[in-house]
């Protein structure tokens, strides 16, 4: 006679305690110290339907364990191919033919070249003193810094050649080779030899700051972004090195010439001027003004642009936060520089914003 046992024969033990017996139970019998056989077992402990159901959750767990193992295995792949993949981009070398610029000792060219230093933004990296500066600090972007362009304790001009400076400033590529990281050289690579030659002479004469800046260090974002081209890091991958040098215009209130100044302004703008989010920035970093007619500048006059460059008061009443806007520097810019980049701003086609 088969004795059937309902599953609920000890409804009053726990789930787990009953399962504890059913182990206990089938080691009684495999060691054959039970008359029970196993059938009659499981039926006792009230768990038949418990073990099938342990089979099945093993399988899924199984499964579950086979999927994320598998998805842990391609971000470590994807990780690394970005690692790989920037890496080789980090470190390619460029052999770059340089041009012979005119270096000079004399006052006026010494002075010009401050001028184009002060009024460019490179304080903005560089610091106020050049001696270098953290520009970003953060683990997931990296730790980025503007080196020291001294002749101080930890500064770079002590051994760079004039070839060096030109190398570096036009063509974003260091002494040995490799690209500058966050060098807008595709910005400076515009500068005419005049003025190229008087920057260079100018930072000869800064004086010494003795301040040794960390080695820079790309986040694993920063990465991200840059392979997926949303953010510049390397400015010399956007220069046609080889390409005949563009023609500098002669300073002037010309709309050429305006041209030529406002080159500085597309790192936030974009090349059409037209503002909008500015790749590669935190969510919470306000958008580049549309610089086009589509824009508030096209009610502005050239006495609203003078003024708003040298105090950071729109005539809509806002005030510029130059750790996003730099008026501080654009407003060291002359009477003339500053009319004719209005000229050339005024000249430009309407663009919908944010279409860079």
């Amino acid at each position: 006679m088969v004795i059937r046992q309902k599953e609920t024969a000890i409804p009053f033990l726990p789930l787990a305690l009953r399962y504890i017996i059913l182990q206990l139970l089938i080691a009684a019998q495999q060691d054959k110290r039970s008359a029970f056989s196993f059938r009659h077992t499981i039926a006792l402990a009230g768990l038949s339907n418990y073990h099938k159901r342990g089979e099945g959750l093993r399988k899924l767990l199984k499964w579950i364990a086979i999927v994320l193992g598998a998805l842990l295995g391609i971000v470590i792949v994807a990780i690394a191919a970005v690692y790989l993949l920037t890496s080789l981009r980090l470190n390619k070398k460029y052999d770059v033919q340089v041009e012979t610029v005119a270096v000079s000792a004399a006052p006026s060219v010494i002075a010009q070249g401050r001028h184009i230093v002060e009024s460019r933004g490179c304080s903005d990296c560089h610091g106020e003193d050049l001696g270098g500066e953290a520009v970003i600090e953060d683990p997931m972007f990296g730790y980025l810094y503007g080196v020291n362009l001294t002749g101080g304790k930890g500064g770079h001009s002590g051994h760079m050649t004039d070839a060096d400076y030109v190398r570096a400033i036009r063509h974003g590529v260091a002494p040995d080779g490799k690209p500058l990281v966050f060098m807008p050289a595709e910005e400076y690579y515009y500068l005419s030899d005049a003025d190229l030659g008087a920057v260079i002479s100018y930072l000869k004469t800064v004086p010494p700051v003795d301040r040794e800046m960390p080695p820079i260090k790309i986040g694993p974002l920063l990465r991200l972004f840059f392979l997926l081209g949303q953010v510049d890091v390397l400015g010399a991958e956007n220069i046609a090195h080889t390409a005949p040098r563009p023609v500098a215009p002669p300073p002037g209130v010309t709309v050429a010439y305006g041209e030529y100044l406002a080159v500085g302004c597309t790192g936030c703008h974009g090349k059409g001027y037209s503002g909008g989010r500015v790749p590669g920035t935190p969510p919470d970093w306000p958008p580049a003004s549309n610089l086009t007619p589509s824009g508030n500048l096209a009610r502005w006059t050239e006495a609203d642009f003078l003024k708003t460059l040298r105090t950071g008061a729109t005539p809509e009443g806002k005030q510029l936060d130059s750790n996003y806007m730099p008026w501080k520097n654009l407003g060291r810019m002359t009477d003339d520089e500053l009319k004719a980049v209005w000229l050339y701003i005024k000249a430009l086609p309407a663009k919908e914003t944010g279409t860079r």
